[in-house]
């Protein structure tokens, strides 16, 4: 059996890179998707694109109950793997939240994640 060499560091940010280019033009395809197809425009559709959030979060809830077989009635009804999907459909719909109130979604998600690293971790070289 060969061993592979790990990948550079070079490579690693390169697909990190990619990888994050990816994400924001998916939340810009998703949320244009959205748009075009809402049946609701305006203040009003904005909003209720906000509240889809926590329809999402309890979602992830439902999950975690099921996963730990907390309703007695039910019994186990997910996996980890569920609450994992709805994990990420939260930070998908976060995503979309965000870029509908505005188009520099990267850059406001990017300075605000600076921000709470920065005061959680302190300056960190």
């Amino acid at each position: 059996m060969t061993e592979q060499a790990a990948p550079s560091a070079d490579t690693a940010t390169a697909t990190a890179t990619a990888t994050s280019a990816d994400l924001w033009a998916s939340i810009d395809d998703l949320c244009a998707w959205l748009d075009t197809n809402r049946p609701t425009g305006g203040e009003e559709g904005m909003l209720l694109r906000m509240l889809k959030l926590s329809e999402e979060v309890g979602e992830v809830a439902e999950a975690v109950i099921g996963a730990t077989g907390q309703n007695p009635r039910k019994g186990v009804t997910h996996t980890w793997e569920d609450v994992q999907g709805e994990l990420c459909d939260v930070v998908i719909t976060a995503l979309i939240a965000l870029r509908t109130l505005t188009p520099d979604t990267r850059e406001v998600f990017t300075r605000h994640l600076a921000r709470v690293k920065e005061r959680s971790l302190g300056s960190v070289s």
